[in-house]
């Protein structure tokens, strides 16, 4: 199996892709810890954040790729902390909509300047047409992914 020092290539390129996401992780829980934020709070208020408040409660488990189950329980932390708000949809009473908090909005702008930070200094050694080429190889591997996960759906 490959690790970190083996060379990429097309049999391992995406277990390495994996594995860089997992460590790209690693970096934004360490760089959140000062923030009092893990990776079980910081995620859920991004992904809030980007999906636009007034979202369904199972879009967002969806978007994280989670089951609903443990995304309540996350929500609840969160809620307790005053960073969600959660309340009924008038038009399906089973489902729950959720908002950012003030509080919550400012989390966010934290953790997005932290963000941005960190993608400033790791893509610095990156020129404009290294960035553009790896943005137009994720761009297809994405359309790729989306047209073998719908062939597989049947």
């Amino acid at each position: 199996m490959a690790n970190e020092t083996t060379k990429v290539e097309k049999y391992n390129l995406l277990y390495r892709l994996g594995f860089l996401t997992r460590r790209w992780r690693q970096v934004l829980d360490s760089s959140f810890q000062s923030l009092g934020v893990t990776d079980a709070a910081w995620r859920p208020l991004l992904h809030l954040h980007h999906l636009g408040d007034g979202i369904k409660q199972k879009d967002l488990a969806a978007s994280l790729g989670i089951e609903g189950p443990s995304l309540t329980r996350i929500l609840d932390q969160l809620i307790a902390k005053g960073f969600i708000e959660r309340v009924e949809d008038a038009s399906d009473r089973r489902a729950k909509l959720l908002t950012l908090s003030p509080q919550g909005r400012a989390m966010v702008t934290e953790i997005t300047g932290k963000v941005s930070a960190l993608e400033h200094d790791l893509l610095s050694a990156f020129d404009d047409t290294e960035i553009e080429q790896m943005s137009n190889f994720v761009e297809r591997l994405e359309k790729r992914l989306q047209e073998t996960r719908s062939r597989l759906k049947g």
